[in-house]
């Protein structure tokens, strides 16, 4: 799988975990240089807490397209540490 936005690659894996029909991406899958720590924050009654990144390519900023779960709820502790993305970043 590969999430591209802008025509750059942010993420690039053969090992995603889907869930909800999201692909979640690996860490070492993650071409860090285009994701941006947000403030943003959402919470899901049976994942936890999600906390977001704003994808960031040639100076154009795509705020919060991305979410990872870094302390997941038990019943998502697969998807720990991985990263998924919406918001016209395409995964495919």
């Amino acid at each position: 799988m590969k999430a591209t936005w802008n025509g750059a690659v942010i993420a690039e894996s053969d090992e995603t975990v889907v869930v909800e029909g999201n692909h979640y991406f690996p860490p070492d899958a993650l071409r860090r240089d285009h994701l941006r720590a947000s403030d943003h924050t959402t919470v899901c009654p049976w994942k936890g807490t999600a906390g977001y990144f704003d994808v960031v390519v040639d100076g154009d900023v795509n705020a919060n397209a991305a979410w990872i779960y870094r302390e997941p709820k038990e019943a998502a502790a697969e998807i720990r540490d991985h990263v998924a993305f919406w918001k016209g970043v395409e995964v495919s």
